[in-house]
Formats: structure tokens, sequence, C-alpha cells
């Protein structure tokens, strides 16, 4: 089973080279699961139900979220109505949405997506650990593909979770930090793994926004409107291999594209 999986995607330079790229590259690396994290896909903050329709529309078949995936207030009542679109299964009880969807590829193979968010340098919010152990206690015994996105900031606490969750599912993705890695692997127990899968939008540019007011902000620590960037678009992104029959991977590849 192919799985591609696109690093965040970043305001609308992000969602346009996944609308212009992304139908082509599904069709001739013959992916047959496409996943996403889409929490900063309008304006680099937050995600609207028109922008999930739009990202759904181009060939993602699952988005998840993370710590910026309520920043705007419309998609808080869309979140029942669309359970391919997550957010972090470790938000407190209420919340809303899910951090868990399953699904069914073309070909019929059964899949998880679980999505988690770290809490070392981030709002400490429950356990990823323990909310990692329950979610997959609760999946269905002929699921044998999941794939885990861990937002989170530390390096250390990803790979904590890609270790904790080895031979337990078939990929932990690392997200939130915006710039790619360039340890991809597959761990003794058959889990593929990366600290981050990087960005999508915008690389002229810190972590997507413009440089010149991140720059005045380290200079005099003061509050300044950050804007998303427009130059060198790129789409950052893992293939994945993965044994369908026992969910196992048998390989991770970097990929990086660039719009001309």
């Amino acid at each position: 089973m192919r799985t591609l999986f696109i690093g965040d995607i970043v305001g609308s330079p992000g969602r346009r080279i996944v609308r212009e790229l992304l139908p082509d590259i599904l069709l001739q690396r013959q992916i047959d699961l496409c996943v996403a994290n889409g929490e900063n896909s309008a304006s680099g903050f937050g995600i609207t139900p028109r922008i999930v329709q739009e990202l759904f529309a181009a060939g993602i078949e699952v988005l998840s979220g993370g710590n910026h995936v309520w920043d705007r207030r419309e998609i808080l009542e869309y979140f029942p109505h669309e359970p391919r679109l997550l957010r972090p299964a470790n938000f407190p009880a209420g919340s809303p949405g899910s951090g868990v969807y399953v699904g069914t590829t073309k070909n019929g193979v059964r899949y998880a997506v679980l999505n988690l968010q770290g809490r070392t340098f981030m709002t400490p919010i429950d356990d990823p650990f323990r909310t990692a152990e329950s979610e997959l206690a609760k999946l269905p015994p002929d699921v044998k593909v999941v794939v885990v996105d861990m937002h989170a900031e530390a390096t250390s606490e990803k790979l904590a979770m890609g270790w904790n969750l080895d031979g337990k599912v078939s990929a932990v993705l690392g997200t939130h930090t915006h710039v790619q890695t360039a340890d991809e692997r597959v761990l003794p127990g058959g889990t593929a793994y990366i600290t981050d899968v990087g960005m999508t939008g915008p690389h002229d540019s810190i972590i997507g926004m413009e440089k010149g007011p991140i720059i005045q902000r380290f200079h005099d620590a003061l509050p300044i409107r950050f804007a998303v960037a427009e130059g060198d678009i790129r789409m950052k992104c893992v293939l994945l291999d993965i044994d369908e029959t026992t969910g196992r991977a048998r390989g991770i590849e970097r990929l990086n594209f660039r719009l001309d």
C-alpha cells in the first residue's frame, strides 16, 4: 500500500501547489492513500470548511491538525460533520471532532489515521502516550494500517513516540516545526518514522511567514503581524510503502516537489 503524507500546508501558496501538482503525483506514483496536515492552510493559521473541501477535491483523503486547528471560529461547528478532518486526539474530552479516522481505500484496504499533539514546549493538554494506547485499543481488529501524525515541538518527544509505537502502528510522522528532517527510517518493529515531514508552502520565508516581521520580532520582542510569504513554493512529503496484510512499513522516502 502506497501512502503519501504531506507536511503542514501553509496558506494560499501551500494550497496552490497541492491543487496544481497533487493530482498528477497521485496518478504517477500510484498512491493508494493521501493524508496531509492542514492546520495552517488558512492564511497560515487554522483551517476553514471551504478550505477543507478544496483540499479534499485535490485528492487528499484525510486532514490532520494541531495546536492551530481551532484558530478559525467557523471550523468548530464543522468538525462533527466531517469525520475526515481531525484534531489531536489528546485534546480534553468534549472538544469538537475526533482525533481518529477509520476508512477504506479505493482498493478495499482498511486503514486508520491517528492525530496526536505533544506537550513539551506546547500547551500541556492530555498525555499523548496514554491517548495513543487507548485509541489504538479501540480500533477494529481488521485495521492493520495505522498512520500517526505526531504534531509536536520537541524532537525528543517525537522520537519517544516513534519508539513507543514501534511495531504497533505503520508510521509515526512528525509535524509542526515546518522544517523537513533527514532521519527517515523504518524502526526494527516495522514502523516508519521521521521527526518532521516539513512544510508545504513558501520556503523563501521563515517557516512559511515573511522574513522581515519575524526578524524584527526577534530584535525587539514587540507584537507584530505575521503574513504568509510567497516565494519558492514547495511540497514536502513522505512516501510510505506499507504491507497491507501486516501493517508493517517496508520503506519511507522523503519527497520534495517545487512549483515552477
